[in-house]
């Protein structure tokens, strides 16, 4: 870890009184933490994982391995005792799991009833729904960031190629890449491509082609970014195939809102990449309206997420959404 603070304050650029100074340490402890004679608090690694850039669960894990080294020592039954503690704390990490899934088991329940009737539906039916509800997200998701089409306007754009009075042609371009980044994703769907960053990243790019070309598909200039996403992509392989779609779903989104890891068109990457993952798994879109009671029930929950780190919150909104989309969608075949 001491090489880990020096290493992380010499690139800040950053001397040891500098770092007491704004953190409100002392002088001397910073040095001591750099030459391993002592160790920060838990609230001290908080404060130097926020000013130093480090990441703070790879602070936070290099700390505690090294908290358990010095309690335990040499002792004779240290490997016993810390096979022991990993079964426990396995324990309480399925326990924990366990409760924050029964809270919402009912409503996947409800979900997956939902989903067996729309897959029952004929193929027409699949179609002429399935039309609608990307329209639909096309329209929302962009007038979620700020765009004035309307859904008949998105529509005349997407469908007619029509100009409409009074639009800036950026807006006319958001509508189009959307769509264009929607029949992508429907497409390497189809052919049951694994979601890789090589497509993460051409999916950014086609959201913001011809509008902000020089960001597009680009993370922004950050080794910390880079590492992050990194992680991410690593958190997404070992959790893709046992986390529920909606959760892997829910959590990509927040993980990529955390990060913002472009310069522009975070929430829009956020909101693709959970839908894609939906679409992918055979549910309908999770479309946020963009009416002002529902961007600020969104604001909302993101921001309790922020300041409680309980990530539940978020994921019940998305369940709610999810299920009133494929309520809607079945409301679509009966009229």
């Amino acid at each position: 870890m001491k090489i880990l603070l020096k290493n992380a304050r010499e690139q800040k650029g950053l001397k040891t009184r500098e770092v007491a100074q704004i953190l409100g340490i002392d002088q001397a402890l910073i040095s001591k933490f750099e030459s391993g004679t002592r160790k920060p608090t838990r609230d001290q690694i908080s404060k130097l994982s926020q000013l130093l850039e480090i990441d703070f669960e790879t602070l936070m894990i290099t700390w505690l391995k090294e908290k358990v080294l010095y309690e335990i020592g040499n002792e004779e039954f240290a490997l016993k005792a810390l096979l022991l503690a990993e079964q426990e704390i396995q324990n309480n990490t399925k326990t924990i799991s366990s409760s924050v899934l029964s809270t919402i088991q009912v409503i996947l329940d409800e979900i997956e009833i939902l989903k067996k009737q729309i897959q029952s539906f004929e193929h027409f039916d699949l179609h002429r729904i399935s039309k609608i509800l990307e329209l639909e997200f096309i329209s929302e998701s962009n007038r979620l960031n700020g765009n004035s089409l309307t859904f008949q306007e998105t529509k005349s754009v997407i469908n007619e190629g029509l100009t409409i009075p009074g639009k800036s042609m950026q807006e006319h371009l958001e509508a189009v890449n959307l769509q264009e980044t929607i029949a992508y994703i429907k497409d390497i769907n189809q052919k049951k491509v694994p979601l890789t960053e090589k497509d993460f990243l051409l999916i950014h790019n086609l959201i913001l082609k011809r509008i902000q070309p020089e960001n597009s598909g680009k993370y922004k200039n950050d080794p910390i970014i880079i590492r992050e996403m990194n992680l991410f992509f690593n958190w997404f392989e070992a959790n893709k195939n046992s986390l529920h779609p909606i959760l892997l779903a829910s959590e990509a989104h927040l993980k990529i809102i955390t990060l913002s890891p472009f310069e522009n068109g975070n929430v829009q990457i956020a909101n693709v990449l959970m839908n894609w993952i939906l679409l992918q798994n055979g549910y309908v879109f999770a479309t946020i309206q963009a009416n002002e009671e529902s961007i600020h029930e969104y604001r909302f929950v993101l921001e309790q997420f922020q300041n409680t780190n309980d990530k539940s919150i978020f994921i019940n909104y998305i369940l709610r959404i999810e299920k009133e989309n494929l309520m809607r969608a079945i409301e679509l075949v009966s009229k």
